[in-house]
C-alpha cells in the first residue's frame, strides 16, 4: 500500500494497548497524527460499548467503535449505539443445547445491548449460575439458565475454566452450523458466538460505506482469531508480532509486538 490508508481498523487488547492495558505515548502520537492527516480511525474490538471509555480517554478522542466482534456499531462521542445485530432467542437456545452436549460443564453468558453504553434499563452482561469469568467483570448479573436465554443478545460467551479456547472451538465447529459464527480473543477457555455472517470485517465495512471508503483502501491491525476476517478483508492486514498463528497466517505483514509500538511503527510510514 503506497498511498496513505483512508481508513484504519484497529483491535484494542493485544494490539493497540500493551500488556498493562495502556497506550504508549508513541502509539497515541502516531494515531493522532494519522487522524490529523485525514485518516479515519476505527476501533474494532470484542469489547462491549461499556468498555470503550478507557480507550477513548487513552487516545484523547472518540473514534467510532466496532464492538462485540462486529455485532455493534457504537458512537462513543455521543454515547449512542448506532446499530446492533443480535442472536435470536431461538438461536441462543439451540446454541446452548449444542454447547451442553459437546462441552459438558461449560458456563454460558450473554451480552445484551441498550441504546447507550451503560443502559440501566438493560442489564448487559448476564451469566448462568456458577459462570467463572475469564477476567474481572464486576458488572455481571447472574440469572437462571432460562432467564439467560429469554431475550436476544449480541454475543453468547461459552466458558470452561482450565480449557483451551482453540480446542473448544475445534470441538464445536462441526456442530454450530448456521446458528452463529464462532471465534475467540483469548486462549484461556472462552469462546464467543455472534450472529452468522457478522465479524469485525463486516463492522468495519459498515463504518466505511457511509464515508464513501472501500475496505480495500483500509489498513487493519489485529492479533487474535477474531481479527482474522478483518485482516483478510482490509487492503492491508497487519498482524502484531505477538499474534496468534491464525492471525499471522492471515496477514499481509507482521509488525512489532504490542509491547514495542507495533501499530505506531506502521502508521509512522505515512504520518509522524
Amino acid at each position: 500500500m503506497l498511498n496513505p490508508p483512508r481508513l484504519i481498523g484497529c483491535d484494542v487488547d493485544g494490539t493497540l494497548f500493551n500488556e498493562d492495558e495502556t497506550l504508549t505515548p508513541r502509539t497515541r502520537a502516531a494515531v493522532q497524527a494519522a487522524v490529523a492527516g485525514g485518516a479515519h480511525f476505527v476501533l474494532a474490538t470484542g469489547r462491549p460499548p461499556r468498555w470503550i471509555r478507557p480507550v477513548v480517554e487513552a487516545l484523547g478522542f472518540a473514534p467510532t467503535a466496532v464492538c462485540a466482534n462486529g455485532a455493534v456499531i457504537y458512537d462513543p462521542e455521543h454515547d449512542r449505539v448506532i446499530s446492533a445485530r443480535t442472536l435470536s432467542v431461538e438461536t441462543l437456545a439451540a446454541l446452548a443445547d449444542i454447547t451442553r452436549r459437546v462441552i459438558p460443564g461449560a458456563g454460558l453468558a450473554v451480552e445484551r445491548i441498550g441504546e447507550r453504553a451503560h443502559d440501566s434499563a438493560t442489564p448487559q452482561f448476564i451469566s448462568s449460575p456458577g459462570y467463572e469469568h475469564a477476567w474481572l467483570n464486576p458488572d455481571n448479573t447472574e440469572v437462571s439458565f432460562e432467564d439467560l436465554l429469554s431475550a436476544p443478545a449480541v454475543k453468547l460467551l461459552i466458558r470452561k475454566a482450565g480449557a483451551s479456547s482453540a480446542e473448544m472451538a475445534a470441538a464445536l465447529a462441526g456442530h454450530v452450523g448456521d446458528e452463529g459464527d464462532l471465534t475467540y480473543s483469548t486462549n484461556n477457555g472462552l469462546l464467543e458466538v455472534v450472529p452468522r455472517g457478522i465479524s469485525k470485517a463486516t463492522g468495519l465495512a459498515a463504518v466505511a460505506e457511509p464515508l464513501g471508503i472501500s475496505v480495500a483502501d483500509a489498513i487493519a491491525f489485529g492479533d487474535m482469531p477474531n481479527d482474522v476476517p478483518m485482516l483478510l478483508r482490509a487492503g492491508r492486514g497487519i498482524a502484531m508480532g505477538n499474534a496468534h498463528p491464525e492471525a499471522l497466517a492471515a496477514a499481509d505483514e507482521v509488525t512489532a509486538p504490542n509491547t514495542d509500538d507495533g501499530v505506531a511503527r506502521v502508521l509512522e510510514r505515512w504520518w509522524s
